[in-house]
């Protein structure tokens, strides 16, 4: 008899294809010129969900890009429904950026295809949907209910999908909600991401003179902005690495002991974080270890300045503004709003006076912890040993944020399983982005496996 995972190996060239089509379009959502190619791979998604046998499918519009809904609701009241999310949005990309090939024109080198989209999140978004088509057309019906939502925009922070989960609240509701936007420890370590950081991005303006100046005739009188912005920043940490800003730790829910012998069973080591960075001497706290550091502390980063001169040759401007990014993620049980207002205020007060400042927010993303005990965790690990050939996978906390995970906590009130295919190493959002192809046909397995020990754990009343 033909099972879903014999089905799956059967077709694995075929669904290499159809994730190839996908991946072509170049759905790139913070680009307004490419609205209608973000409509079209939304489209596309829909249009394969119908071909493989969806009774509902249907793209919704948004005041943005538009969201792919869908529903196969027919494994019956007393079996458990899961909500599936995931986005079909990518970065921009541009060979100019350092691309060894056309970022959307998939090519496939050692095994791993190199797509702009392929783990964040395309390759994820189609293994979900091939896992489906695979219990479909051997089983001929699902063991569970499924609801499906892929934005996008989650590129964008998600800017209309939380709004959209709140307004349909009753028809999203669900047992448990699968994710598969996250990475594992390794190509043969499994791990299940519980922790998901939050994230408040803002702009630090500093305003001096009314006008650039000539540093010949005002400087040495004026204090310059440029300077005033570094000394500011200097200030932020303290030299062990620990944010410097009264009260940002307050909030914070200490690791037990468990938890962090839990998070010790992936050890990053100093060696593999130097080959990962070009960098031979970590920074930061240093009670805690870099993996403690990455998913389970909260940070804050300069990711930008501005000011002045800075094109070729020499300019002797004595400049009037300066101007950084900056952006803090947090951890659970931090609020990204009171992080800004106790940033904003701390700023404020070791402004020189002879400088105006003015911290602006640009938006915010909650952090998110999820049980570890739930019966869709346990499905998930009985999954990851199916699709990894009996190897149990270990709990980790990520450093990145999905901030929708946090709203589906809030408003659907049930259990978020983030159980992720890619790797830290696949370049996601940088150039030669891929996804190995290994891992893209063992995701499929893995999500067919979910879905059947879901099954049968939520029957057995576990």
């Amino acid at each position: 008899m033909t099972t879903p995972i014999d089905y799956a190996h059967a077709h694995a060239e075929q669904f290499r294809e159809q994730l190839n089509d996908l991946l072509r379009i170049p759905s790139v959502s913070t680009t307004p010129e490419l609205a209608g190619e973000v409509r079209r791979a939304g489209q596309w998604l829909v249009d394969d969900m119908k071909r493989i046998g969806f009774p509902h499918a249907e793209l919704v519009d948004t005041k943005g890009h538009p969201i792919v809904y869908g529903e196969w609701l027919t494994a019956g009241a007393d079996a458990p429904t899961v909500l599936i999310y995931g986005h079909y949005d990518v970065q921009p990309a541009e060979m100019i950026d350092g691309w060894d090939s056309d970022p959307f024109e998939p090519v496939v080198r050692d095994g791993k295809i190199y797509a702009r989209g392929s783990t964040d999140d395309k390759g994820p978004v189609v293994a979900h949907l091939k896992a489906i088509e695979s219990i479909i057309q051997t089983n001929g019906k699902l063991p569970i209910n499924v609801k499906i939502i892929f934005e996008g925009e989650e590129e964008t922070s998600s800017i209309h999908l939380g709004d959209f989960v709140t307004e349909y609240k009753e028809r999203l509701k669900a047992d448990a909600c699968l994710i598969s936007d996250t990475s594992i420890y390794a190509p043969d370590i499994p791990s299940i991401v519980y922790g998901l950081r939050g994230l408040v991005y803002m702009e630090l303006h500093v305003q001096g003179p009314k006008t650039d100046l000539h540093s010949g005739g005002f400087g040495g009188t004026v204090h310059n902005p440029a300077q005033a912005l570094a000394e500011i920043i200097a200030k932020l940490h303290h030299p062990d690495g620990a944010v410097s800003v009264p009260g940002f730790y307050d909030d914070i829910e200490p690791m037990s002991d468990a938890e962090r012998e839990e998070l010790a069973k992936l050890p990053w080591e100093v060696e593999d974080w130097s080959q990962s960075t070009g960098i031979t001497e970590p920074w930061g706290e240093p009670q805690f270890s870099l993996g403690e550091r990455v998913g389970a502390r909260p940070t804050l980063e300069i990711n930008g300045m501005a000011s002045g001169f800075y094109g070729e040759g020499a300019k002797t401007v004595l400049p009037a503004k300066a101007l950084a990014k900056i952006s803090c993620r947090l951890v659970a049980n931090q609020n990204p709003h009171k992080i800004y207002e106790l940033l904003r205020d701390y700023i404020a007060s070791i402004t020189p006076k002879t400088v105006k400042t003015e911290l602006r927010l640009l938006h915010t993303g909650d952090p998110a912890l999820t049980a570890r005990d739930s019966v869709a965790m346990q499905a998930a690990i009985e999954a990851y040993k199916g699709g990894w050939g009996g190897t149990e996978p270990v709990f980790t906390r990520e450093g990145g944020s999905i901030p929708i995970v946090a709203n589906f906590q809030r408003e659907l009130g049930i259990p978020v399983v983030l159980m992720g295919f890619g790797l830290e190493t696949d370049g996601a959002h940088g150039p030669n982005e891929h996804f190995g192809l290994d891992r893209y046909y063992k995701g499929i397995d893995t999500i067919i496996t979910f879905h059947e020990a879901y099954a049968k754990l939520h029957a057995a009343g576990k």
